[in-house]
Formats: C-alpha cells, structure tokens, sequence
C-alpha cells in the first residue's frame, strides 16, 4: 500500500477513534467524510487496497452498509490475495452478520476466515474464528 495513503487512513482511523470517545459527532462525520472521499479517490487505481475499506466499514455505523463496505474490501483482500485481510474482514462481515440474525451467512464468512487464516501469523485471530464458528455449528 501507498506509505502516504496508508499514513492518512490511519491519522483518520486515530481522528474518528478520538471522536467517538469524545463523543464529538461532527468531528466523526468530517473524519468519516474524508476517509470515506480517499477511498472513492483511489477506488479501481493502483492505489486502491483493502485496508482503507476495512476502516471505513470499521466506522460505519449503519450495519448494512458497513456490510457492504466490508464485502468491498474482503474482494479487494481476494485480488491481491492477502490471508491477513481476508481472514480480518471476512471475520468482521461474520460478527455483523450474526449481529443482524444470519447465522448461515456469519458461518459461510467464518468458513471462508478460517481457511485463508492458515496463512496468517495472527494467533489470536485464527482462535476468534475458530472458537466462534465452533460455537455457530455445534448449537
């Protein structure tokens, strides 16, 4: 990823971060905004990567719509073929979708995290999608 792209995702990720536990509303919506305008900037270039969508997603608030931000960023994740974003955001998509009732979609997500999560150094991420897929299918 761009060093300069990633450096202002993660500047905004720390904004929104400082707003929510401000509880500054407009700070978030201006911070959301701009993370929201880098990723349409850069969408479909050669600057286009999945963690500026995952932190989107990350702060979305409508659990629909970060759904969908969410899938943006697990297909970009499958293009450059990153086990470390597939298994995060696949992780995310599941959470949420349990979060709206679909246990048949978190599972299919948590299925998918689990296999590409093989090739992540991340332990304790394998251990959450393990344990919570674990749960979904043995209840």
């Amino acid at each position: 990823m761009n060093t300069k792209i990633y450096k202002r995702v993660h500047s905004l990720a720390e904004d929104l971060m400082s707003a929510v536990q401000k509880k500054d509303q407009t700070r978030f919506d201006t911070s959301y905004a701009d993370l929201k305008g880098v990723c349409e900037e850069h969408e479909n270039s050669d600057k286009d990567h999945p963690v500026q969508w995952e932190t989107l997603a990350d702060f979305t608030e409508d659990l629909d719509l970060a759904i969908t931000i969410y899938d943006k960023a697990l297909l970009k994740a499958n293009a450059i073929k990153s086990g470390d974003f597939q298994s995060s955001i696949g992780f995310s998509i599941a959470s949420l979708k349990l979060e709206r009732g679909d246990k048949t979609g978190a599972i299919a997500y948590l299925s998918q995290a689990k296999i590409n999560s093989k090739r992540i150094p991340d332990f304790d991420l394998k251990a959450e999608i393990i344990d919570l897929l674990t749960e979904l299918t043995d209840s």
